[in-house]
């Protein structure tokens, strides 16, 4: 999966000279999380709902609401923007951008060309929704688990049981587990499970778990 594929092109952006005020009227009024901040055409910075909170008024502030909305009227998105932003190409894979977002903690990520303008946004709900897609969970179909050692040829052996039954495969992942060993989780379109599990337990593969998904 491509980063392009899964991205929200061409997204709302705002300039560093734009007031918090105007910002925070954007973000609200659009439900946005995240505004990538361009000035001639490149990106630099980005401004997040927590960045708005943080400057919005709080039963903290010794300002009374007046000083603090005169305040935000003159505050310009560049004095509360995050200057170095954290970005992915449209060409790189789904995963690799997942694992930037798992890695620096963060519910997504600017998508840009290589003269650094913005084309996209991938945010954790995209991540989501190509994993639910992957696994084919919108298909319904039915999920079995197997517990497989790692050696080569489980794969095959797999398989092969389900082209034997005339079974064709949805999606097929693999998970490492304990000892050494690894969760396969496989969704198919099977009418006869009893025929299919007995088959796969006679090449030494006992299935743990079966599920009907949608």
């Amino acid at each position: 999966m491509i980063v392009s594929k899964r991205m929200t092109a061409n997204p709302t952006t705002i300039t560093s000279a734009m007031t918090v005020v105007d910002a925070l009227q954007i973000m609200r009024s659009n439900k946005f999380r995240r505004l990538p901040v361009v000035d001639n055409g490149k990106l630099v910075g980005i401004v997040t709902d927590r960045d708005l909170r943080e400057v919005s008024a709080s039963p903290a502030t010794s300002l009374s609401v007046f000083e603090l909305n005169y305040l935000l009227a003159k505050m310009q998105v560049k004095d509360i923007m995050t200057k170095k932003v954290l970005t992915i190409s449209a060409d790189a894979t789904v995963e690799e951008a997942a694992l930037v977002m798992y890695n620096n903690k963060i519910g997504g990520l600017i998508v840009v060309d290589a003269n650094q303008a913005v084309v996209g946004i991938l945010t954790e709900t995209d991540i989501f929704k190509a994993f639910v897609d992957a696994m084919g969970l919108p298909q319904g179909k039915t999920r079995l688990s197997l517990l497989v050692p790692d050696r080569l040829g489980v794969i095959n052996d797999i398989s092969g049981v389900f082209k034997e039954q005339g079974v064709s495969i949805g999606s097929f992942v693999s998970f490492p587990a304990e000892d050494g060993q690894y969760e396969v989780v496989i969704r198919a379109d099977i009418k006869d499970v009893k025929t299919l599990t007995d088959r796969l337990a006679d090449l030494g593969y006992t299935v743990q778990h079966v599920a009907q998904i949608g």
